[in-house]
């Protein structure tokens, strides 16, 4: 009996450690069903559709493969991003329909996660993944050994890299923007603040929908020069161009949204020294939104915070997740004393940090 248990037990154990082998394959897959558009598909058709249905509607498609899409959609099926309804009697064609987890590959509704998706998915994104070992063994960052570069750097002369990247920060506004205004409603930070400055904020996107929310506070939205240059007019909202790393804008508060982890500890405390000048002595304050990892507590996010280090390991130079502690070691190091978290429904959670 002894034997047969020890037999089921190293089967189990085979089976797990393939599943994560191949895990990979779910992403390419939902990559796949994203480009033919299918959860929109179903969604703009009101309800459940059969396979024929769905392929009838693919466009550019002359001549799909069905059976093959069939087999896709049971993958995705057992992992619950579609749901099927098969007749009880065994006759017709089985209904394919869409789940709460599908909701969020939409194109045509917000939020998503389909940049994201995208971008992970990419293949330049993907290539620094290759490299990790050698990393490991001591030698230069992923990004180095793929691009030469940083992958910011590699972006910046790869336009659909560069609009990739603009995208899936944008596409985070609906959630982690969103967070941070419910957040910020409720605990009544911003109102005292004239002037906020999102640094590195992209389209500027994001300082728009807080100063939305925030009709009184005047909004800058500082980003390189190249970046600024592509950003839209938004009401109330100030595109500044310049860079981070030579001086910030002045301002009641500066933001910086998932942005300062992805910098080596050494240039988040140059950074911050930066933040002091730009900021009143009395109540001024940074505000970070990223990343505290909580180690060990095996809460929801655990998981979530140890691929973003993963990604910020591969992808960056010198980027990592921090806890509590870490993070309170470099607002020493700047100078600056004070700082609070703030819990929100989002992966990243708000810390202000304070000059006195």
């Amino acid at each position: 009996m002894a034997g047969k248990e020890e037999e089921e037990l190293a089967f189990q154990v085979q089976l797990e450690i393939l599943n994560y082998v191949t895990s990979g394959v779910v992403s390419w897959l939902l990559k796949c069903v994203v480009d033919l558009r299918i959860a929109d598909i179903i969604h703009a058709h009101g309800g459940p559709m059969t396979l024929s249905e769905i392929a009838s509607k693919i466009s550019d498609a002359p001549c799909p493969r069905i059976q093959c899409l069939e087999r896709v959609m049971r993958l995705l099926v057992h992992k619950n991003i579609f749901a099927a309804h098969r007749p009880s009697d065994g006759a017709g064609e089985t209904l394919y329909g869409l789940t709460d987890l599908s909701k969020w590959i939409l194109q045509d509704s917000k939020p998503n996660f389909v940049k994201f998706l995208e971008f992970l998915n990419h293949p330049d994104f993907m290539r620094p993944w290759q490299y990790l070992s050698q990393f490991l063994r001591g030698g230069d960052t992923c990004t180095i050994q793929a691009f030469g570069c940083t992958m910011w750097e590699f972006a910046a002369d790869k336009p659909e890299l560069d609009q990739l990247l603009t995208d899936c920060m944008e596409g985070t506004v609906d959630t982690y923007t969103k967070a941070f205004i419910d957040a910020y409603k409720e605990d009544g930070g911003l109102n005292d603040i004239g002037t906020l400055v999102d640094v590195g904020g992209r389209t500027g996107k994001d300082i728009y929908e807080i100063v939305k929310a925030f009709p009184h506070i005047k909004g800058i939205n500082f980003d390189l020069p190249r970046v600024i240059a592509l950003a839209p007019t938004y009401e109330g909202v100030t595109n500044v161009p310049g860079d981070m790393f030579d001086s910030i804008p002045s301002g009641d508060a500066l933001l910086f949204k998932t942005t300062l982890a992805d910098h080596p500890d050494d240039i988040i405390v140059k950074l911050l020294k930066s933040c002091r000048k730009a900021i009143p002595e009395k109540n001024g304050k940074v505000i970070i939104m990223d990343i505290v990892a909580e180690e060990g507590k095996n809460h929801v996010l655990e998981e979530a915070q140890m691929v973003s280090d993963m990604t910020m390991l591969v992808c960056t130079a010198g980027g990592r997740g921090k806890t509590e502690m870490e993070w309170k070691k470099v607002f020493n190091e700047a100078g600056f004393p004070r700082y609070k978290v703030m819990k929100i429904c989002a992966l990243p959670i708000i810390i202000e940090v304070y000059p006195n």
